[in-house]
């Protein structure tokens, strides 16, 4: 399973699509201040080490770490404390593009410092890859963990699920029982998996801030969460119809995703018993990246922002999943793919408000 996003800065790249995730990550920046100005004054920490899981490359990547590392430097000077000397750990999984994350570093750091206007500690930099359902830290290493619009991505495809989800890509309300089961059983042990991890890696007292696309109720096939796929499910039904692609192709090929609900996640924390719930917040980014649903214009401009909408939103998914995709069906239908799906997004985004609900957790390390 080929799971990362599109590298480099080409047009189809996250780098150049990922303003939805740029959008969650102001939306939950209070969140991470109050986490870190907890930790830094329990501790007043002579060194940090900071992770971000999931970094992915672009300019979301070092973001949250520049937000960090200034409310941190903010704190010091509020307090008269010398500035800590920062460890910072990127990871993702190995198709991940580090190089263009290794290459931005000399610029950010200057620019980061330039905004300090004050002389702050040593920052060194690492690349860890891999998944992070597994351990990747060495234990009792790391003081703050962030990850964001990452742990909605499943390990795998759970088990089981080919063939027996037919004419659908993910949960829907035709999907059968035993489908919806085994896509929360596979969300059960990577989540479980996770936590316990981290727990072995994080200090005691030591934050983690967590957010992740999710759904609001009980429903796993609920439209909220579900319908970005059904979509794209469409544009591969009408592919199939048209022979360009084969039958069994559709049939085989699911996404590894899982949006739960704040239910399913609390049960896991509180399961895996390592982490105290601080808190639990749920927010909401419409499709169009805009705070509000109403369009700009009317008339022609109207319809020209909605399928301007319709591109952006495509492009937005197909950075995230173009891998998956070429791997299954082949290169040769993306374009056709992507072109569909542009246009059953437009005209969806055009009749009623479309959204993605993410979960934004705050935890603490217990003793």
């Amino acid at each position: 399973m080929e799971l990362h996003m599109n590298g480099s800065d080409e047009e189809v790249s996250y780098a150049n699509n990922s303003s939805l995730q740029r959008k969650v990550i102001s939306l939950t920046k209070a969140l991470r201040d109050e986490a870190i100005t907890s930790l830094y004054c329990n501790t007043l920490p002579k060194s940090l080490a900071i992770a971000d899981l999931g970094c992915s490359s672009g300019p979301n990547t070092l973001l949250v770490i520049s937000q960090t590392i200034k409310v941190v430097e903010n704190l010091c000077r509020k307090f008269n404390q010398k500035s800590p000397e920062y460890k910072v750990y990127l990871n993702d999984l190995p198709g991940n593009d580090f190089n263009s994350v290794f290459k931005s570093l000399d610029t950010f750091k200057e620019k980061l410092v330039d905004e300090l206007e004050t002389k702050m500690g040593s920052c060194y930099f690492s690349g860890i890859p891999g998944s992070f359902y597994g351990r990747i830290f060495a234990d009792k290493s790391m003081d703050f963990v962030h990850s964001s619009s990452c742990l909605h991505w499943l390990s795998k495809v759970p088990e089981g699920v080919d063939n027996n989800n037919k004419g659908n890509i993910y949960l829907s309300t035709t999907s059968p029982s035993n489908v919806l089961e085994a896509y929360y059983k596979q969300f059960q042990k990577d989540f479980s998996l996770f936590l316990e991890c981290r727990a072995q890696e994080i200090v005691e007292g030591g934050r983690m801030i967590l957010t992740f696309v999710g759904r609001k109720n009980d429903d796993p096939s609920n439209k909220d969460c579900c319908q970005v796929w059904d979509l794209m499910t469409i544009a591969l039904k009408d592919m199939v119809l048209q022979g360009i692609i084969d039958e069994e192709k559709l049939d085989t090929f699911n996404i590894p995703n899982y949006f739960p609900s704040p239910s399913e996640v609390n049960f896991e924390v509180l399961e895996e018993g390592s982490f105290a719930i601080d808190k639990l917040e749920i927010s909401e980014v419409n499709w169009n990246g805009r705070d509000s649903w109403e369009a700009l214009d009317i008339g022609s401009e109207m319809s020209k922002s909605f399928k301007d909408e319709g591109y952006n939103m495509a492009q937005c998914i197909r950075a995230g999943t173009e891998p998956l995709l070429v791997c299954h069906f082949g290169d040769s239908v993306i374009e056709e793919i992507f072109e569909r799906y542009k246009n059953i997004l437009t005209d969806r985004m055009s009749k009623e408000r479309t959204k993605f609900i993410n979960h934004t957790l705050s935890l603490t390390r217990k003793p």
